[in-house]
């Protein structure tokens, strides 16, 4: 176990009084019904679609915090929402909030001076997973490490948690940055996504998923990797830096409904669950290291994919699934063929090639469609916003679709960070939540039938045994019969990756 500045239990130490978030939560509790103040084992979860509440609610709940911050994200981008948060991450370690930060080493790069002047501060402690040995040489030192056996490289901590006082917990697939928050970013479509906010007992396990990960052997610290040197300017110039950016024009919108006390965040769409209802699930850190592509394996360590593979295996009526990148495999094929044979229906809805940012992803996908058509699977594929070709061969910059969730029978949904892909299942780490209740069931489906309206998505069809894209506009209805919008570029790559034995990267 890595030596740490400030362990576990200093981090979540109770206060006599309480914090400001531990009355908010209390009483946003009690609101919906809650037995006790204690709450006995009932915790609360809402379900946030809406991207400027995702931003308030983070914003509003670093605000409230007295005792601890523990956050894990795969992408901290240095724009004005990844400044804001920090702003208030600063602000609450300045009040005395012992602030955990870990952050994936891959999207750290570049921005060394930041992660070490965060780190300088006697609150905080920030710490790289999976860190790369020779950064100084940037993207061709990542490529050098891998080329000369660092293919632990290629497993990525895609795990994304906001965690307050031990009493809060924000999780799903937003990463932090302009495009998960509906901000304008140079002409890129922002992505649409979801967040589950947690309230009360349950976050004890998004606690637990954090602590495994913070005290793993992958984590480093900061101050390690980032050199001193770097913070040279410290964290007085960060504070004059996010000053700068708090005061334009455009950070208003964000800023101004954080005038509202925490509890008025925590209460819109809080539904009150009993024990059991709410299941924080995560992949073990090690599987960063070592990969978990078997199914055995990946189940003996705990591993995601089986668990969200079980959930889906018990569906008797209806399934419905959003995953921007979408590479079931031969065994992700099986199990939605084996639901069908079943009678369930099963809707997918993804990314079309013309929307998507990652052309191999949709490549690997594209080989599946006709099998999950032809046994009566419907698949929707998003229409693209107005972006560009900056798509990428294997980043993620500027898509459309973000968001990674399913609906079982309208009674469970799942809300995270994994994509049914085998990068999720095999090579990366994931996490997400559970939850065993109608009415976070009810948005998850309102969304996926919101992302299924014609004028957002095509639908798949077979016609003749060809397979066709279904397109109504103005009230009239066609049929397309080759990658909608797609431009040539974009078709060839997709067609190369097809052919590559590559869809375990993917």
């Amino acid at each position: 176990m890595d030596q740490v500045m400030h362990s576990a239990p200093e981090r979540v130490a109770a206060k006599p009084s309480g914090t400001r978030l531990d009355r908010a939560v209390a009483a946003a509790l009690r609101s919906l019904g809650a037995r006790s103040a204690e709450h006995g084992v009932q915790s609360g979860v809402a379900l946030v679609p809406d991207a400027a509440e995702a931003f308030s609610i983070r914003a509003a709940t670093a605000r409230a915090a007295g005792r601890s911050l523990d956050l894990m994200y795969y992408v901290w981008r240095g724009d004005m929402t990844g400044q804001l948060l920090g702003r208030e991450v600063l602000r609450a370690a300045d009040r005395g909030v012992k602030v955990g930060m870990l952050l994936d080493d891959v999207f750290a790069r570049g921005r060394p001076r930041v992660l070490a002047s965060l780190d300088t501060h006697p609150n905080i402690e920030v710490r790289l997973f999976n860190s790369i040995k020779w950064r100084a040489f940037g993207k061709p030192g990542l490529l050098l490490e891998m080329a000369f056996g660092g293919w632990h490289l290629n497993r990525r901590m895609h795990n994304k948690a906001w965690i307050a006082d031990g009493k809060v917990a924000i999780v799903g697939g937003r990463n932090i940055g302009d495009e998960y928050f509906g901000l304008d970013t140079d002409g890129a479509i922002s992505f649409r996504d979801l967040d589950l906010v947690i309230a009360g007992p349950a976050v004890a396990e998004a606690t637990g998923v954090f602590e495994s990960y913070w005290h793993s052997s992958l984590a480093r610290p900061a101050c390690e990797v980032a050199p001193s040197a770097d913070a040279r300017g410290g964290l007085s110039r960060l504070r004059r830096e996010h000053a700068e950016v708090a005061h334009r024009p455009e950070a208003g919108d964000l800023l101004a409904p954080l005038r509202q006390p925490a509890v008025r965040h925590l209460r819109r769409g809080l539904t009150l669950l009993s024990a059991g209802a709410i299941r924080v699930v995560a992949d073990p850190p090690e599987k960063a290291r070592r990969g978990l592509g078997a199914r055995r394996r990946a189940r003996a360590a705990g591993g995601i994919a089986p668990e969200i593979a079980d959930a889906l295996r018990e569906a008797r009526r209806e399934a419905l699934l959003i995953s921007p990148y979408f590479v079931p495999g031969r065994q992700g094929l099986a199990l939605l063929l084996e639901l069908r044979r079943r009678g369930v229906h099963v809707a997918v809805v993804t990314n079309s090639l013309a929307a998507t940012d990652v052309v191999a992803v949709h490549g690997g996908y594209s080989k599946y469609r006709y099998a999950l058509l032809l046994a009566g699977v419907e698949l929707f594929e998003l229409k693209p916003g107005p972006v560009g070709e900056g798509a990428s061969l294997l980043g993620s910059r500027g898509a459309a679709l973000h968001t990674k969730a399913f609906v079982v029978d309208g009674l469970r949904a799942f809300v995270g960070s994994f994509n049914l892909d085998h990068r999720s299942a095999a090579l990366n780490t994931e996490m997400g939540a559970f939850v065993q209740g109608a009415g976070i069931a009810r948005g998850v489906a309102a969304e996926h039938h919101r992302l299924t309206d014609p004028a957002l998505s095509w639908r798949l069809v077979l016609e003749e045994d060809r397979l066709g894209w279904r397109d109504e506009f103005n009230g009239e209805v066609r049929t397309l019969h080759q990658e909608p919008v797609a431009s040539l570029g974009r078709r060839i790559v997709a067609g190369i990756a097809r052919a590559l034995p590559i869809e375990e990267q993917l």
